[in-house]
C-alpha cells in the first residue's frame, strides 16, 4: 500500500494517540509526545466525523486536564497545531491552552518563565489599538514581532503601529481569537531599530525616509487589512523615542 507523507504523519500520530490511551487507562500520567499526540489525534479524528473546526478545538481542549499529565507538561504544551481534513477541506486547527489550567504565565515554577528581577516594572504602552480578528482560527502575536507585520488578516490601523511591538514580557504573546476583537497596547521597537525579516514589508531600518511610506504601500498591495497608502507618513509612533 502507498500513502502519502501526509498519510504517514496521520499514521504516526494516531500510533502515538493509542499509546498515550493505553498508558492513561493504566493510570500513567502523560508526558510531552503522548499529551502532544493525544490532543491532535483528538482534533483529526473530530473532524473525521464531520465535525467543523471550532468543535474539533473544543473537543481537544476537553479531551486532557492537568491531572492527566506529569508535572510541567502543561506549561510546556500551551498550543498544539494540526492540519486535519473537514468536509470542507483541509483546516489548520490551532489549539490553545490545550490541557487547562496550565497555570499563571507569570509564575515561576513553569518551565522557561520569566522571572522579573527587583525593581522590573513592564512598560506602559504608548499606544492603544483596537484589532479585529477576521480569520476563521486563532492569531498569535508574540512579543517582539513588528506588529505593522502581523497576520494579514487582522484588522487595524496599521499606519498607527509601524515601529512597534506589543506591550507584553519578553517571549510572551497575545491571541486573538476568531472573529474577536480586542484592544492592546504597543511600544516602540528599541534598540537600532531594523526590522528584518517578519513578513518581508519592511526588511531594514523601520526610520529611514520613506521607509514607512514603502511598507504600507507593499502592505496595501498584498491585501493587509487596515493598510492605507495615503496614511503613510514618516513621523512613526516609534520614530520619537528610541532605547
Amino acid at each position: 500500500m502507498r500513502l502519502t507523507p501526509t498519510e504517514r504523519d496521520r499514521l504516526l500520530i494516531f500510533g502515538a494517540a493509542e499509546l498515550a490511551r493505553a498508558r492513561r487507562a493504566r493510570g500513567l500520567r502523560l508526558n510531552v509526545p503522548e499529551a502532544t499526540a493525544l490532543i491532535a489525534d483528538t482534533v483529526c479524528e473530530a473532524a473525521r466525523d464531520g465535525r467543523r473546526l471550532a468543535d474539533a478545538i473544543e473537543a481537544a481542549r476537553s479531551v486532557l486536564g492537568p491531572d492527566d499529565v506529569l508535572p510541567g507538561v502543561a506549561d510546556i504544551v500551551t498550543e498544539v497545531h494540526v492540519e486535519a481534513v473537514f468536509d470542507d477541506g483541509s483546516r489548520l486547527a490551532v489549539v490553545s491552552d490545550p490541557i487547562g489550567a496550565a497555570g499563571d504565565p507569570s509564575g515561576s515554577d513553569a518551565p522557561g518563565a520569566l522571572l522579573p528581577g527587583p525593581g522590573y516594572e513592564e512598560r506602559p504602552p504608548a499606544l492603544t489599538l483596537a484589532v479585529r480578528n477576521t480569520a476563521a482560527v486563532p492569531v498569535s502575536v508574540t512579543s517582539h514581532f513588528h506588529f505593522f507585520e502581523a497576520n494579514p488578516r487582522l484588522d487595524f490601523d496599521r499606519a498607527a503601529a509601524y515601529g512597534m511591538r506589543l506591550a507584553v514580557p519578553a517571549g510572551s504573546s497575545f491571541r486573538f481569537d476568531p472573529g474577536g476583537r480586542a484592544e492592546v497596547g504597543l511600544v516602540p521597537l528599541g534598540g537600532e531599530r531594523i526590522a528584518i525579516g517578519f513578513a518581508g514589508l519592511v526588511d531594514g531600518p523601520l526610520d529611514a525616509p520613506g521607509a514607512k511610506a514603502e511598507a504600507l504601500r507593499r502592505a496595501a498591495a498584498c491585501g493587509y487589512l487596515g493598510a492605507t497608502p495615503h496614511d503613510a507618513d514618516d513621523n512613526a509612533p516609534g520614530a520619537e523615542e528610541k532605547d
